[in-house]
């Protein structure tokens, strides 16, 4: 087997056990590619094996098998040092008694490169991080957000084949996170970086990802585009992890329509005839006059500025439904009718 051309990352059937059996494994046996100078997310719940498989591509962790190529390189064993990897971790571990540059500098002083053109590179990356002026200022009197940036452009200057991130807006606030997601992407995309990107967070993986990879007790549950992921889910599990989505029973028959209660549609992907589940995201439904589509009755609703958040009771049980329709306010008890958008609606074979 040969290393695809410009592939930044590869994994070959890699396994990670933690002490010998019959200890269980983290990682079981996954293989996966990130082209070169794309971003993937590895995505799961705490325990998946998301961060193993991270610190594994760091040299943090070895291998209990398998092999691990770095810009067609096979690094296997090799220790982080030789990797020309670096990891941005949740906690920004920068040096409290260290100036900004000084922190940005310290790998490249580290590695034998002199204080002049250490700090002039240091300089530089400072400033393609959106820090200008900061020089200086030690990391007690940065917020959050300029400290995450130091971080970054620490990780930066030593201009690695890859950088990797782990959960790194987990201590920000919401827009802070927002803003920052959006940077690490517009300075990836701008840089052509390959990165490799571990959240537990679905919207931040779907709003930063070329790629996403969605692990489930140690194995590949499904990779593919954030499109790909969140609009053809390939099992229950990631149809209910790739945002939210109430799964409810139904049939397919030979034909390959669905019934679902009293509503009938086409699967998107083909299905064997029989019990399957559907998902459903809140913004698939449409709301309808009564005696149209699904009947259903309001029990709660809750207004969020820009939404409002629906429960209507019905006969498939209970529905969430987010409508961005602010001019009309549907009031407590009253009967409507729902209907299923084309999107947002994919059916899994039961498990």
């Amino acid at each position: 087997m040969t290393t695809h051309a410009g592939t930044g990352i590869e994994f070959r059937n890699v396994t990670k056990r933690y002490g010998d059996a019959p200890a269980p494994f983290a990682v079981k046996g996954i293989s996966f590619t990130v082209a070169s100078g794309t971003l993937t997310t590895i995505l799961g719940p705490s325990g998946c094996g998301k961060t193993t498989t991270l610190r594994m591509i760091a040299g943090l962790e070895s291998p209990t098998s398998g092999e691990i190529f770095i810009a067609g390189r096979d690094v296997t064993t090799l220790g982080p040092a030789e990797r020309n990897v670096s990891m941005m971790f949740q906690s920004y571990a920068l040096f409290p008694h260290m100036d900004v540059v000084e922190n940005v500098a310290y790998g490249l002083r580290m590695s034998g490169i002199d204080k002049a053109p250490a700090r002039t590179r240091a300089v530089e990356t400072l400033r393609n991080v959106g820090l200008v002026g900061f020089d200086a200022r030690l990391p007690s009197e940065l917020s959050g957000g300029q400290q995450q940036r130091v971080a970054l452009a620490r990780a930066l200057v030593l201009e690695p084949a890859v950088l990797l991130f782990d959960e790194p807006l987990s201590n920000l606030d919401a827009r802070l996170r927002r803003e920052m997601r959006e940077e690490i992407r517009a300075l990836q995309q701008r840089l052509g970086l390959t990165v490799a990107y571990v959240t537990h967070d679905q919207s931040e993986a779907l709003a930063v990802s070329d790629q996403i990879i969605v692990m489930d007790q140690g194995v590949i549950a499904q990779s593919g585009t954030p499109e790909q992921l969140y609009e053809y889910p390939s099992s229950e599990f990631v149809a209910g992890f790739m945002g939210e989505a109430m799964l409810f029973p139904a049939r397919v028959d030979a034909a390959g329509m669905v019934a679902l209660g009293p509503l009938r549609f086409k699967s998107r992907t083909p299905m064997n005839e029989g019990a399957v589940k559907v998902a459903v995201r809140p913004e698939a439904w449409h709301i309808g006059p009564p005696g149209t589509g699904l009947a259903a009755r309001l029990a709660k609703l809750s207004y969020l500025g820009s939404i409002y958040e629906y429960t209507f009771e019905t006969e498939l049980g209970p529905i969430f439904v987010v409508s961005s329709q602010l001019t009309r306010v549907l009031e407590l008890g009253c009967d409507v009718g729902l209907g299923l958008a084309d999107h947002g609606v994919s059916v899994v074979q039961s498990s």
